[in-house]
């Protein structure tokens, strides 16, 4: 991979605006690119520039191993069979967030190839049949009052665990430009249709011709209501938001919303909380979907560390997506146990801000299932018995039952007494809140 040192033409360094590198960088974030040999005397202007970027992404397996000089020659060996089956592209940027001496890396997990990719192929190339339920050319239309526009098939970095790995690196753009017109006509026919997600591949890749053709064409129908971005750029190529250009022609639609696609904490640096707030400026509301990820963050402490960050940065997490059934990427999935054990962490731990819905996107086309712990251990015409974070149990009535002195409130029979009326609440030994309320009095 060429990489040369551009000191001389400023309007390519320019980016319309780097990062303030002696104020918004952090000494670790100034040092992420000279990690590796390759980037060291690449000036940081140059490195956060996104035309440089675009232009130096790691497209091969040997681009990789130039660029990552850290792999094992076993390793080379299988990432060049993988590559045979699955593309590789990672931008230097998504690149410099890897720890180069931690094997178990998340961003080394979700951007480097491994063996895992083909060695096991349980899983389906379509699992969400999305092209059984395609419309129009591109645009899959599954729920009664919006639809998603698959706008092309290339992004800045290609996930390893990604959904639509049958469509990445496979050439050229998808078929939607010359037949836009087909798109509109059904949207037009359809008009309980009031949401288009543009998603790909990442949107936010398309020249800006191109994006403003297809926001342009979807503003002439009146039934749009909303037009929602699907995009990894805050996380794999965040400088891109600091095109003056592409934040003009954002700005200009009232219609838009973005969601994004951090899964760890060290994927949030300060520039893509700057990528975020040029959103936020654009009028532009910001929201996350996570993807559980074995080995990535399959446990609590990781992602109540990601949710709480999220907010930091004023993006408000959304969905929690159980990895998808997709040949390829069973080495990334985890059980539904799993999930429904860490949401049942966060409930009470964390801000509701920070909560997401956890949900299954059923194979086969049955769209996106909440799966959540439940709370209600039992429930009738009169009242519902509820448990809260703590394991507390709690009698809730609606119709008017007749209260209780105090004293009473204790149940002696456990949810049983509960049910038959007699106690109002049960509490587990060890509960910290009223070991707290017993200190104050």
């Amino acid at each position: 991979m060429e990489i040369k040192r551009e000191e001389k033409n400023k309007e390519t360094l320019r980016g319309e605006e780097p990062p303030p590198i002696g104020t918004s960088l952090n000494t670790e974030e100034k040092l992420f690119w000279q990690r590796y040999p390759l980037y060291r005397d690449i000036p940081p202007e140059v490195f956060y520039d996104w035309r440089w970027q675009i232009k130096n992404l790691i497209r091969t397996a040997e681009q990789l191993f130039e660029a990552f000089p850290f792999l094992s020659e076993k390793e080379k060996k299988e990432i060049r069979l993988v590559a045979r089956n699955y593309s590789i592209l990672i931008s230097p940027y998504y690149l410099s967030l890897i720890n180069p001496n931690d094997p178990d890396d998340p961003i080394r997990k979700q951007a480097i190839p491994t063996i895992l990719e083909i060695k096991d192929q349980r899983g389906l190339r379509d699992p969400l049949e999305e092209e059984e339920d395609e419309a129009a050319p591109g645009l899959i239309h599954r729920y009664p009052d919006r639809a998603l526009l698959i706008t092309t098939n290339f992004c800045t970095t290609y996930c390893r665990h990604c959904t639509r790995k049958r469509l990445l690196g496979k050439g050229g753009t998808i078929r939607l430009y010359g037949e836009f017109d087909k798109v509109q006509d059904y949207l037009k026919k359809h008009p309980e249709i009031n949401e288009v997600i543009l998603s790909g591949g990442d949107p936010l890749t398309l020249p800006l011709l191109k994006l403003k053709f297809i926001l342009d064409g979807l503003s002439k129908i009146p039934s749009i209501q909303v037009v929602r971005l699907g995009s990894r750029v805050p996380v794999t190529l965040p400088m891109r938001l600091f095109d003056e250009e592409l934040l003009k022609l954002l700005s200009s639609y009232d219609f838009l919303w973005l969601n994004t696609h951090f899964n760890h904490p060290n994927e949030i640096t300060e520039i893509s909380k700057k990528a975020v707030l040029n959103l936020l400026k654009c009028g532009i509301p910001v929201n996350n979907q996570a993807v559980l990820l074995k080995g990535i963050n399959d446990d609590v402490e990781t992602m109540r560390d990601l949710l709480k960050s999220l907010l930091k940065i004023k993006v408000r997490p959304y969905y929690l997506f159980h990895c998808d059934p997709t040949k390829g990427v069973s080495h990334f999935r985890t059980s539904v146990y799993k999930g429904i054990e860490i949401m049942e962490s966060l409930r009470g731990h964390v801000s509701g801000l920070a909560i997401p819905t956890y949900v299954v996107d059923a194979p086969y086309g049955g769209g996106k299932i909440p799966v959540m712990p439940n709370y209600i251990i039992s429930l009738s015409d009169e009242k519902v018995i509820l448990r809260n974070y703590e394991g507390m149990i709690v009698s809730y009535s609606w119709n008017n039952e007749k209260s209780r002195e105090k004293s009473e409130y204790l149940s002696k029979e456990g949810v049983y007494g509960l049910i038959k009326g007699e106690g109002s609440y049960l509490v587990p030994e060890g509960v910290i809140r009223m070991e707290r309320r017993r200190g104050r009095k």
